[in-house]
């Protein structure tokens, strides 16, 4: 496969006014860091994924592994959730559906695809997560650049970094008005996650047992707010299953982006006895 083109897909979305754009080139043998970082620049996306031949030793189906970067508009990230979900669609486009096998600099990621209803549907497997504490003092400074009262969290959801291939603080909102009024300090917060080594702040409000409205700040990336965002996700699905939010198995359905009106849909699966977490969701072409 030869494909130089940038394409532009969204993610958790079959409508291309809703999810999370993603640029996708599945075919960056010829770029360095340089020239992906200005293409990824350049389309001002969250996260442009590019695709090369796969590692010795990767495994998988032949011409159905890679390896594949993430670059946001300012640096590249270990890894992005809506950007393999839009490469896995963009691939089974070209390929068929199927399994697939990314390289990633957070390590080997499963993804396979679906056609459901004459849609695709992928699911990626993360690899293996993990939280951990917030100091008091970095807490102090996430709600302070937030602008969230102490009050405003739900005692429900402690606050943890959580990581399944990139750092991601969760924070609970104690309501849905709170979550839906994101004014933040851009500069103060970004300064933050930069000395934590976060990915996104994974603000989260509780709908049902089951169901979830969340959003993500993503200073770092250069952007105000990521529209559906897949690591963290997976990052939150393995937060809730360890603090026993949620049981060990379970299908969690997250909604993002209807704040800043791209509303998605991402589901998130735990199975008993895996540690990984899946995530899953449709994606289309924009034109």
């Amino acid at each position: 496969m030869t494909d130089t083109d940038v394409l532009r897909y969204t993610a958790f979305s079959s409508d291309p006014d809703g999810g999370n754009p993603a640029g996708v080139v599945l075919d960056a043998s010829g770029l360095d860091d340089a020239a992906m970082l200005e293409i990824a620049a350049g389309l001002g996306y969250s996260e442009t994924a590019f695709l090369t031949g796969p590692p010795e030793g990767l495994g998988g189906q032949e011409g159905r592994s890679f390896a594949v970067r993430y670059f946001s508009p300012k640096a590249e990230v270990p890894f992005c959730g809506h950007a393999t979900i839009a490469t896995a669609v963009a691939l089974a486009e070209r390929i068929g559906p199927g399994d697939l096998l990314l390289a990633t600099r957070a390590g080997t990621v499963p993804v396979s695809v679906t056609a459901e209803d004459g849609r695709l549907r992928a699911t990626l497997t993360s690899v293996e997560p993990h939280t951990e504490e917030i100091g008091a003092a970095d807490l102090a400074e996430a709600l302070a650049a937030l602008d969230w009262p102490r009050a405003d969290l739900d005692p429900a959801f402690p606050p943890r970094i959580a990581y399944a291939g990139a750092r991601h603080l969760v924070l609970g909102a104690a309501t849905r008005a709170r979550l839906a009024d994101l004014d933040y300090d851009f500069a103060r917060l970004e300064a933050l996650m930069r000395r934590l080594d976060l990915t996104t702040v994974q603000l989260v409000h509780r709908a049902g047992p089951a169901e979830f409205h969340v959003r993500d700040p993503f200073p770092v990336g250069g952007v105000v707010e990521d529209p559906a965002t897949g690591a963290a996700a997976a990052a939150f699905g393995a937060y809730a299953r360890e603090l026993g939010l949620v049981p060990d198995e379970a299908e969690l359905t997250l909604h993002q982006g209807a704040d800043m009106g791209r509303p998605g849909v991402l589901t998130v699966a735990l199975h008993a006895g895996d540690p990984r977490v899946r995530v899953g969701g449709t994606a289309v072409r924009m034109a």
